[in-house]
């Protein structure tokens, strides 16, 4: 295999990856909006913020992704290539249960995460810009998860 095709063959797992992460994003977005109103009881009001407060910066996320995702020469998909995955994000059926929605964000988070570490890990020496751009993406996935972390520990009180 040559350099170059071997360079290709990385540039299409870099996109492959962004496209994920950028779908992770997505869906994330999809998920705080119902979590964040379908939430009831006294409970509920910090998470119901902060989660509304979150929808905007997931949706940078997503749009900062797919930035990445065409500069690189792939193509953004659209819903019909959507296949939801986050199980433990789905709005809870008793909406009064705030701790269940508080741990399916924290799941969501480390996913997130999990998925820039690789993608952070795949860019290294090949494609600085990008790393870069992941890099950013899971510093705000740590801090959002270390949010939730915090209220977790609060409402398990």
């Amino acid at each position: 295999m040559s350099a170059k095709q071997m360079k290709n063959d990385v540039r299409k797992k870099i996109i492959n990856g962004l496209i994920d992460a950028y779908w992770k994003e997505i869906e994330t977005v999809q998920n705080y909006i119902a979590i964040s109103n379908n939430l009831d009881g006294v409970d509920a009001d910090p998470i119901k913020k902060a989660l509304s407060g979150d929808v905007g910066e997931e949706l940078g996320h997503a749009q900062q992704l797919a930035n990445r995702i065409r500069v690189l020469g792939g193509e953004v998909p659209g819903s019909f290539k959507f296949k939801a995955s986050q199980k433990t994000l789905q709005p809870p059926k008793d909406s009064t249960d705030v701790v269940s929605a508080i741990k399916g964000v924290i799941d969501a988070e480390e996913d997130g995460i999990a998925g820039y570490n690789k993608l952070i890990r795949l860019c290294d020496g090949v494609d600085f810009a990008t790393q870069d751009l992941c890099i950013a993406l899971l510093t705000d996935e740590e801090d959002h998860r270390r949010e939730f972390v915090g209220f977790l520990k609060q409402y398990k009180k």
